[in-house]
């Protein structure tokens, strides 16, 4: 692990995903867990003060890096929400079958290097009437704003551990056998184009 990877991309990425307009899309998505509550990609915690404690059982939270694990870890502890942490990539998911409520997942979708396998896992993990409840930036609907996406997309992942910033998150996961029940989408106010379409909503197993 580089010197960057390890001291400044998790400062860096905590910044760019916790911006006012990102931050008021997670307090439309994360209330709406429920239950079992596995989050992929809880990074630094910036989700974590926005679940309802009143609608929660147990929460998980997966992430691959320990350095942003660290930092949700005194999240979790300031908000005293009981979370436990698991070191791991999203494509192999070491817990049982069918047994989350909801699965929640955001701005995470476009660094997963084998999203469609994740997508596999968190499916499985998934009770039959469990949601997977997700909020994510992704290709723009505008030809011109997917064309500087598609240009700048191999710079902008070296810069930000991997982020895409051109993939089609709506067909994601329905080719990884969801069917998405509600779906918004619009660009987010003040956030460059090219980073600030986003898709939010639920899907549930097909």
């Amino acid at each position: 692990m580089s010197l960057y990877e390890k001291y400044v991309l998790p400062k860096f990425l905590n910044c760019a995903c916790g911006s006012r307009p990102v931050e008021r899309q997670r307090k439309k998505v994360v209330p709406l867990a429920e239950g079992k509550v596995l989050e992929i990609g809880i990074g630094s915690g910036l989700n974590i003060p926005f679940y309802d404690k009143s609608k929660i059982v147990e929460v998980w939270g997966l992430d691959p890096s320990d350095a942003l694990s660290e930092m949700a870890k005194k999240v979790a502890l300031n908000e005293s929400l009981d979370i436990n942490f698991i070191s791991s990539g999203a494509e192999e998911i070491p817990l049982p079958d069918n047994h989350f409520d909801t699965v929640l997942i955001t701005y995470t979708m476009c660094t997963i290097p084998e999203v469609l396998r994740a997508n596999d896992e968190i499916r499985r993990v998934l009770k039959s009437e469990g949601k997977m409840i997700f909020c994510e930036h992704g290709v723009a609907p505008d030809e011109n704003v997917r064309k500087w996406q598609n240009r700048i997309n191999p710079f902008w992942g070296m810069l930000a551990g991997g982020c895409n910033i051109n993939r089609d998150i709506p067909s994601l996961i329905e080719d990884s056998g969801f069917d998405i029940i509600e779906l918004e989408e619009m660009y987010l106010p003040k956030t460059p184009k090219i980073a600030g379409y986003n898709y939010w909503g639920y899907a549930v197993a097909k």
